[in-house]
């Protein structure tokens, strides 16, 4: 990609989205309060840290993929994103006993929580087919940021410093403005951001690699960094 090609990344937090734009020596960042307006700013190509094409039953290899790439930090990737758990169902519970009557695993209490902003996203792609909008994440950016060295937890000190200084290191010069200042969201989702921009910019990288597999409605399954 070009120095002058418009990247996006978007990274959802408790208000909205968390929207870092690299365009060549412009550096923006913006919080939306959905992802039509994260995604009206104008791109050549965006990454989210959302799944993006879904199985019926939970089951992406990318997701695998990724576990397995990122251990022995695994449940850092959430898996089992499927649109009847929130097309169906407003409860939980009722969901995961609904899951486990067709045979499928559980939802995690954390990707539940998700499901607003997943289906958000999920419409959006198949009504805007033509962009080109890629699923990220960005413990698979910071990873290969690290020369493929597991990182210590975001939430720790340490973690934190070490994703800050990656990103510096690769061209986000104003991430210590960007976290000193209004804190609309969390530093660590500003962080994500960032690292999923990188994605969007370089696209060096997704798993699985080639041609990946399709969902019902046509979406790529695949896990880019």
């Amino acid at each position: 990609m070009s120095a002058r090609t418009r990247a996006l990344g978007l990274d959802g937090f408790s208000k909205g989205w968390v929207a870092v734009l690299l365009d060549g020596d412009v550096h923006e960042i913006r919080f939306c309060r959905d992802v039509t307006e994260a995604l009206s700013i104008g791109f050549d190509r965006a990454a989210i840290d959302i799944p993006i094409g879904m199985t019926d039953d939970g089951e992406r290899a990318c997701d695998l993929l990724a576990r397995e790439r990122l251990r022995p930090h695994s449940s850092r990737v959430f898996t089992g994103a499927r649109r009847w758990l929130w097309e169906k169902f407003s409860d939980p519970d009722e969901a995961n006993r609904d899951a486990l009557r067709r045979g499928q695993k559980r939802v995690s209490r954390q990707l539940w929580h998700l499901g607003p902003k997943i289906m958000e996203v999920d419409a959006f792609v198949r009504a805007n087919g033509s962009n080109d909008i890629r699923e990220a994440h960005p413990e698979l950016v910071f990873l290969r940021l690290n020369a493929g060295m597991a990182l210590p937890s975001k939430k720790s000190e340490a973690g934190f410093e070490r994703r800050r200084k990656l990103l510096k290191r690769y061209g986000i010069r104003d991430i210590d403005k960007w976290l000193l200042g209004e804190r609309v969201a969390k530093p660590d989702d500003v962080l994500d951001a960032c690292a999923v921009a990188i994605a969007a910019r370089d696209a060096s990288g997704c798993v699985p690699e080639g041609i990946p597999a399709r969902d019902a409605y046509g979406l790529a399954m695949q896990i880019w960094f």
